[in-house]
């Protein structure tokens, strides 16, 4: 203990307070209530015990008793696919802008900062935002997709059990797609341009350059992207909040809405709870995956 506190007077330890002082700050705000939220998932928990560790102890209870619900799996369910249908369209489209904005073209950087508008606004104003956008009456993507001949009748998106979930993933691809075309352009910024020339002196197209030169070299940071966007879709409140609020009959709910739901409007705070660490642990398996893709990026 002396030795720490003479290299922190001497400023040799000067690296260990600027490790400390972050460590326990997240230790504090992010460590704590993580591990009351994984211990209330194990406890009976009523409005007269929620502030207090000591209550009793059920083990797995709130587990079994969360998957034996007949919501439970209809909601899990919604969640895959918008996990799925949000991280494929988000890849998709930023892949292409990414593409795209490569060519360098006169003014491309200033569009490209256009695009990230939908980045940078708030959850909240997003889903305002697109519940004009989605309005059945009324709305500007009804009004493209009759105009285009796609429909013939108003589509109400937000109030319609069949569309009511794509209404939100519509959005959420629309917010996280500029995200995406950021970290794939400097993937796409890394690529030796000699590469290309070589292989096009080989006689290889367009299709096959893709393929032999741009997805191999981008793996790891493919890998990254899919893993972020997996972190932030499963995180994603805001937009359900704002857009279809979970239904109607739960035709919208996802998982990460539901524990909110449960908690702080049906005071289940033990099933929540339960809920919370289940989406906890695919965000930590999604984080491992991110730190190990960022270090292949790295090492290459």
């Amino acid at each position: 203990m002396r030795k720490i506190l003479s290299s922190l007077t001497d400023g040799r330890g000067f690296d260990i307070t600027l490790v400390a002082f972050p460590l326990g700050f997240l230790i504090l705000l992010s460590g704590l209530p993580l591990l009351y939220n994984v211990l209330m998932s194990f406890q009976e928990v009523d409005m007269f015990s929620l502030g207090t560790f000591f209550r009793p102890f059920v083990g797995f209870k709130n587990y079994v008793a969360l998957f034996s619900q007949r919501e439970t799996w209809p909601i899990f369910t919604n969640t895959a696919i918008f996990v799925i249908a949000s991280i494929a369209g988000q890849f998709v489209i930023g892949f292409g802008l990414a593409l795209f904005f490569w060519t360098n073209f006169p003014g491309a950087s200033w569009l490209r900062g256009l695009f990230l508008v939908s980045w940078v606004m708030p959850g909240l104003v997003v889903g305002a935002i697109w519940n004009w956008i989605l309005s059945g009456d009324f709305g500007v993507f009804n009004y493209f997709l009759r105009e285009t001949g796609i429909i013939s009748a108003n589509i109400f998106w937000r109030s319609d059990p069949t569309y009511s979930l794509w209404a939100v993933i519509i959005a959420n691809i629309w917010l996280g797609a500029s995200f995406n075309m950021i970290l794939l352009s400097v993937g796409l910024s890394g690529i030796p341009k000699d590469l290309y020339e070589a292989a096009e002196l080989d006689g290889a197209n367009v299709w096959q350059r893709f393929t032999t030169i741009t997805l191999p070299m981008m793996r790891s940071t493919i890998g990254a992207i899919v893993s972020l966007g997996l972190i932030f879709t499963l995180q994603q409140f805001d937009l359900f909040a704002a857009i279809t609020a979970g239904g109607p009959n739960n035709s919208s709910n996802v998982a990460q809405y539901w524990a909110w739901d449960l908690s702080f409007k049906q005071y289940d705070f033990a099933r929540g709870a339960t809920i919370s660490v289940i989406m906890i642990i695919f965000v930590m398996l999604a984080s491992v995956v991110y730190v190990r893709s960022t270090r292949q990026e790295v090492r290459g």
